[in-house]
């Protein structure tokens, strides 16, 4: 079922399938009309021809009754060796036994159908039999003298169609004792006596092939008014990371050239609202530093050195988190092409200098499609920060189709439950040490959170912390 689901998933494996089933339901109400109509139609002729078929034999037995007993085997040689009857006629001492064709329905029909013309037109109650036969299997003459071991002037004129193995309908009829008149005839098409199916099997596979041609059209119909659609997905899910990627070409269905074309205004507009926004704060972080000096310098011409130590530290804090805002625009807004990542090569880069420190798990990783000085920065971050205050770092990998998990754990302190969430705000710190401004677990979540994925920490029961980054393969190349 879940194989089911996924394969329909997309709108092309929909639109195929609703298509068969529109075709299937189509052709089956279609065929199951077509079919009752063209049979109904068959079976009137049939019986027609039956009908017309038990006049003529009712006209040649008339005859045969009539006609003097010497003259009737003078006829029968005329016949034979002329044609002109659309029958085998002979004339046997004894009834001959024939092997039905399988029974049906329309069979029944037929004989029922000749009986009755034939009993209405004969005034002596003689024995009168009737049955089909399959021409390979026609005992003719006498019970052991078949159709086919005839000379080819005796039946060919009435029976023997080359191209084709109709029944053939046979007439035994006692005109005096111990004398039957034998009588055999081809219906006129159409030969409908079995229960073998109105649709051949040439008419199925046309029907399939047709179907499949219909389907493969229409396949390649909407894997192309869809693909601009895919790519609108694409750019869509890539534009967290990727703000300054080129505008998508507006082709497509109207609908889809309508959703493109408010995509790029979209695109357009914050990326001129993030360019205002970075020019500003990097204008206003710049033009602080010149206030900041000017009041340095005047602190030291204050008296009061307590004075003086007082502000010169809060002109400290002012200009460190100046540097720090900056810092994070800098880090964050990291401006460069999507492209596949090595991610086996990057935590060998991470890792080179401090392989006794950092122990990464040996295992093949698929490339991931992001900004790799980014990933490299968030990952040195948070795997520097495991092994200063962790000293050891073991790095482990979840690698699928759908996402990639890295798990970064160290045996240090830890984080308080308490300042779990407070942690990745800026300049938050939980150490007093010199180094750092509090902003790197906050740059390396957003750096993840530009890629779609999630950032966690769990502090271990053993002892230390474990970062759990989530990491889904979502970007498609479109080139």
């Amino acid at each position: 079922m879940t194989y089911f689901r996924l394969f329909f998933s997309s709108l092309i494996s929909r639109m195929l399938l609703l298509t068969i089933l529109s075709v299937v339901a189509a052709q089956t109400i279609s065929s199951f009309f077509w079919v009752n109509q063209f049979s109904e139609s068959e079976k009137k002729s049939v019986i027609l021809n039956a009908q017309h078929l038990a006049e003529g034999a009712l006209s040649t037995i008339s005859f045969f009754k009539d006609l003097p007993l010497k003259y009737r085997h003078l006829v029968l040689e005329q016949l034979r060796g002329m044609g002109g009857s659309r029958f085998f006629v002979s004339l046997n001492s004894e009834k001959i036994n024939i092997n039905p064709i399988q029974d049906s329905e329309l069979k029944r029909e037929v004989i029922d159908t000749v009986t009755n013309v034939l009993s209405s037109g004969l005034t002596v109650n003689k024995s009168l039999e009737i049955e089909f036969s399959s021409p390979h299997d026609l005992h003719v003459l006498k019970n052991d003298i078949l159709l086919k071991d005839l000379p080819p002037s005796w039946g060919a004129y009435s029976l023997i169609i080359p191209t084709a193995e109709p029944p053939i309908l046979v007439l035994q009829i006692e005109i005096e004792d111990n004398e039957w008149l034998y009588l055999a005839a081809i219906l006129p098409p159409p030969y409908l006596l079995s229960n073998d199916p109105v649709i051949s099997g040439q008419q199925i596979f046309t029907l399939l092939f047709s179907t499949f041609l219909l389907l493969l059209f229409i396949y390649i119909l909407f894997h192309w008014q869809t693909k601009p659609l895919q790519n609108l997905a694409n750019a869509v899910s890539e534009m967290s990371i990727d703000l300054d990627q080129a505008p998508l070409q507006e082709d497509g269905a109207l609908e889809i050239v309508a959703a493109t074309r408010a995509f790029n205004r979209m695109q357009q507009k914050l990326q001129r609202y993030i360019q205002d926004r970075e020019v500003l704060f990097r204008s206003i972080s710049h033009d602080l530093k010149t206030p900041i000096t000017r009041l340095r310098l005047r602190a030291e011409l204050l008296d009061d050195e307590k004075q003086t130590e007082r502000f010169n530290q809060d002109l400290d804090d002012l200009e460190m988190m100046v540097k720090g805002a900056i810092q994070s625009v800098k880090e964050t807004s990291i401006h460069e092409n999507i492209q596949e990542v090595d991610m086996n090569k990057l935590f060998l880069q991470i890792s080179d200098n401090q392989t006794d420190k950092i122990k990464v798990q040996q295992k093949n990783i698929y490339a991931y499609r992001g900004k790799p000085l980014a990933l490299k920065r968030c990952l040195s971050n948070l795997i520097e920060n495991g092994v200063k205050y962790g000293e050891t770092v073991y790095i482990q990998f979840s690698d699928s189709a759908e996402e990639l998990q890295i798990i970064i754990q160290d045996n240090g302190p830890g984080i308080p439950q308490a300042e779990m969430e407070t942690i990745f705000q800026p300049y938050k710190r939980l150490h007093n040490d010199d180094q750092g401004h509090g902003l790197g677990l906050g740059i390396a979540r957003n750096i993840i959170h530009a890629h779609n994925g999630d950032l966690h920490l769990v502090n271990r029961k053993e002892g230390g912390l474990e970062v759990l980054i989530t990491l889904p393969r979502i970007y498609k190349n479109r080139h």
